[in-house]
């Protein structure tokens, strides 16, 4: 379990994070008006409305989706959609209701026969899934080619589900993505600790009674809901990128499940409201291509600037590593030396340090020279009183991990993961230590 201090530290840079995607959502939209001349007209209002909505549902349900490592899902099931569509059209016309009940039946119905597969074949599962995806997209297509073959379906406007037409949102749109929305986010709520428990460790949850099976199907199922309803925003090809994205992009800043849904939610309705209304400046500019390039681009962020995981702050610790342990191993070659020729303080040639450190010794003696560690003479580089000192611990240090390495079990000890660098003093009780020091002495 994480500690309490690192949870807080962990909420509290969550919560800054979730601040400033929202200012910056705040300052967008303000620039817009200011800077552009967007006038927020009802259809901008509620296409950006609808587009922040089902971010928001989407980034919230795909964190399970992407930490059960099934990111092939959301792409199946939306374009397992299409032949659904294709159906219902046929059955009842371009009634939006409709089509997206045959939407949601088509998927949950591929979502099942890539179960089937999976209990009944060898097939992994993102071959299932990329079976359901070919097989069920395939029929939507040969469909929708029927069905523009028709008398008078030429203006059927069917394609929008490939593509998305946010522009097509109204009002009573934003309703039903609010109670469906809302009733998700309710049953989510209602599994929240099954859901925890079948993600992370399925065993677990089966041995505390938990049908993983049921929950499984229940989170696809919440899954395929949320893919449905944004079907008309970004279409099957899509929707994919609404149902991922904001779940990776939250992933990169917290290790907590509760934190990466909040911010994958939080994630979601910027992507899905800002790209909206980057759209409205041109209308040329279609708005599911361009939510899904505001999605990328946070993940693109998120991937470089998060703390821990981020690509900048990775470099900086390798270059903070770098520098660290080259003064250590300087110091080290540095008292060896001198050790074998006459005693800690003798002169050590700076061209056997280069020889042993290239590039890092150079990096090593200049970090040793500004801590007072050593000095340069005419005879080479020597240790200061303070260098030998240091030097003195870090040999002891050394010689208490060989123990503890040999001993730790008999000593009882307690599990430490081997740091070398670090003083094992500072991690070992004080009983436990002197046993420790106790037996390097007698090797």
């Amino acid at each position: 379990m994480m500690p309490r201090r690192k949870r807080r530290a962990g909420d509290r840079q969550v919560a800054l994070v979730m601040l400033g995607v929202t200012l910056l959502a705040a300052l967008f939209f303000l620039l817009s008006g200011a800077l552009f001349g967007l006038r927020f007209s009802y259809t901008v209002r509620v296409v950006a409305l609808g587009g922040a909505l089902l971010g928001l549902l989407s980034g919230v349900l795909g964190c399970f989706a992407v930490l059960r490592r099934e990111s092939l899902l959301g792409d199946a099931l939306s374009h397992a959609a299409l032949p659904g569509v294709a159906i219902a059209f046929l059955l009842s016309g371009r009634e939006l209701a409709p089509l997206l009940i045959g939407a949601g039946i088509a998927s949950w119905l591929g979502l099942r026969f890539a179960a089937a597969l999976l209990a009944t074949t060898r097939i992994k599962a993102d071959t299932a899934l990329g079976i359901v995806l070919v097989a069920w997209f395939a029929a939507g297509i040969a469909l929708l080619a029927t069905i523009q073959s028709l008398p008078d379906a030429s203006q059927t406007g069917l394609d929008q589900f490939i593509f998305g037409q946010a522009a097509a949102i109204v009002e009573s749109d934003l309703r039903l993505i609010v109670l469906v929305g809302g009733a998700l986010l309710l049953a989510l709520a209602l599994l929240w600790k099954e859901c925890k428990l079948v993600t992370f460790d399925p065993e677990f949850a089966a041995a505390n009674g938990v049908s993983s099976g049921l929950v499984q199907t229940a989170l696809s199922t919440l899954i395929v809901v949320a893919i449905v309803l944004g079907l008309q925003l970004a279409g099957v090809i899509l929707m994919v990128g609404m149902v991922i994205a904001p779940a990776i992009a939250a992933r990169q800043w917290t290790r907590e499940l509760y934190q990466m849904v909040l911010l994958a939610a939080v994630f979601g309705a910027f992507a899905g409201g800002v790209g909206a209304v980057i759209s409205a400046l041109d209308s040329d500019i279609p708005t599911g291509p361009v939510i899904i390039v505001v999605a990328f681009l946070l993940v693109m962020a998120s991937i470089g600037l998060a703390p821990g995981r981020g690509l900048l702050w990775s470099r900086l610790r390798r270059r903070a590593n770098r520098r660290r342990f080259a003064a250590l191993y300087t110091l080290r070659a540095l008292y060896r030396y001198a050790q074998a020729h006459g005693g800690a303080s003798a002169p050590v040639p700076e061209a056997f340090l280069r020889g042993i450190g290239a590039g890092s010794a150079s990096l090593g003696l200049r970090q040793l020279q500004a801590a007072g560690r050593a000095v340069s003479s005419s005879a080479g580089w020597r240790l200061t009183a303070a260098g030998i000192e240091q030097a003195r611990r870090d040999q002891r240090n050394q010689q208490l991990w060989d123990a503890y390495r040999l001993h730790a079990h008999e000593l009882d000890a307690p599990p430490l993961a081997e740091d070398r660098a670090r003083p094992i003093s500072e991690l070992l009780p004080a009983a436990a230590l002197a046993r420790l020091e106790r037996a390097a002495d007698a090797c």
